[in-house]
Parts: C-alpha cells; sequence; structure tokens
C-alpha cells in the first residue's frame, strides 16, 4: 500500500476506482475498509446484480441501472451527495468504471464516465476530492487455491481548478488502472510481494499439510 493511503484528510471525500475482473470486488471494498480506513462505505453496483444479490446493500451498495439513461444521472448525484454529507468519518466511494466484469488482462480497458461525472459534481459542492487506484488480481501461487493481491496507489488530491473535463479524468484514471495492473504483475510474477499485508488466511493446502504429517511421523526422505 503507497504511502499517503492511510493518511489522507477525513474531511475530504475520496473516490477509489478499480478494475472489475470477480465477482467478490464488493466483499474485498467492504474488508479494506474494516481493516485501514473505517470510513463510510459506499459502492456502486450493477442494478441486475444487485437485484439479485441484495445483500449488498448491507455493505453500503446502491444501484445503477444502465438502460435508463435518466436513472443514471439520478444515481450520479446520489453518489455525489453522500460522499459530500456532513460527517465524523470520511465519505469513500468505490465504484468499477468499467461497468462489467472484464477480464483482468484486457487491454485497452474501457472506462464509462460516471466516475469523472460524479467527481465534476463533487467539486461544486467542496474544493477538492482524492481519487485512488486500486487494482487487483488473482493468481495461483504455489498453493491449492489461488491468492488474491490488492494494490493501492498513492492518493491524488483533485481541485476544483485541476478538473479539466470528463473525457480527460477519464482516460487518466483509465490509463493509471491499466499501468497499476501491469505493475502489480509483474511484482507477483518476480515474486516481489515482501511488503504485502496479509488480511486473511484460509486453510493450508492439501500438499503443505501432507508434508507437515511427513515431516511429524519422520517419513520425510534422508
Amino acid at each position: 500500500m503507497q504511502a499517503g493511503v492511510r493518511e489522507m484528510n477525513p474531511r475530504i471525500p475520496v473516490i477509489f476506482y478499480a478494475n472489475h475482473a470477480y465477482w467478490w470486488d464488493g466483499f474485498w471494498s467492504q474488508l479494506c475498509t474494516e481493516e485501514f480506513f473505517h470510513q463510510n462505505l459506499h459502492i456502486i453496483i450493477e442494478y441486475q446484480q444487485l437485484k439479485k444479490h441484495r445483500f449488498f446493500t448491507r455493505i453500503g451498495a446502491f444501484s445503477i441501472d444502465r438502460s435508463r439513461p435518466r436513472s443514471v444521472l439520478d444515481t450520479l448525484r446520489y453518489a455525489a451527495e453522500l460522499i459530500t454529507a456532513d460527517s465524523d468519518r470520511q465519505n469513500a466511494l468505490w465504484i468499477f468504471p468499467q461497468g462489467k466484469i472484464e477480464p483482468v488482462d484486457q487491454r485497452p480497458l474501457l472506462f464509462l464516465k460516471g466516475t469523472a461525472s460524479i467527481v465534476s459534481r463533487v467539486l461544486e459542492k467542496t474544493p477538492s476530492i482524492y481519487l485512488v487506484s486500486v487494482v487487483s488480481r488473482i493468481e495461483y501461487l504455489g498453493e491449492q487455491k489461488p491468492e488474491l493481491s490488492l494494490s493501492f496507489l498513492e492518493p491524488r488530491l483533485l481541485t476544483r481548478d485541476e478538473y479539466s473535463n470528463a473525457d480527460d479524468l477519464t482516460a487518466y484514471m483509465q490509463g493509471t488502472t491499466e499501468r497499476h495492473l501491469d505493475e502489480l504483475g509483474g511484482k507477483i510474477r518476480k515474486g516481489r510481494l515482501y511488503e504485502a499485508l496479509t488480511l486473511v488466511k484460509g486453510r493450508e493446502s492439501i500438499n503443505k499439510r501432507m508434508e507437515a504429517v511427513t515431516r511429524f511421523f519422520g517419513l520425510e526422505k534422508r
């Protein structure tokens, strides 16, 4: 996790924008919020997905229905209102600008403009906002089950004067996410995860349990 992510000014709202390659993305946002940030968590999820999985509303999720343009505008306004509301804790929005699940190594990524539109609305209400790139990859790294890697870049504090338009900001976030994903993939391939923190640890894989049994009974090869 880059410097500054856990030291953000709690009076300034933050948007975590992330790639969307897995169904579980919403759960990771909740896990990170509880473990690191202790913010007011809000998550935008596609209407059809939230309709099928209502339990996501318990972790701060609300829907966006892209089949209804007027509804989309209402959702963007609602998101901006949520993260600019008065609160003792920092208001945070997690959003997946691809709008749908796509392969983690797909290039180029295609980001929709909704996130940038929310930023524009937020900056009408407050002078600045944090933007934080978050990327995730699931890989098999020698264990029976795959492992999840999450990476956070240093927050970018975007001010009202720096904001130009939705197209430019969308292109910036898209390019940042592509580079961020490639960087994380490179670290995983080279085994450079020594700075990583373990949030959740499952039980050991079968091969490690068998190795432990073998050592216990003194059956290892001599």
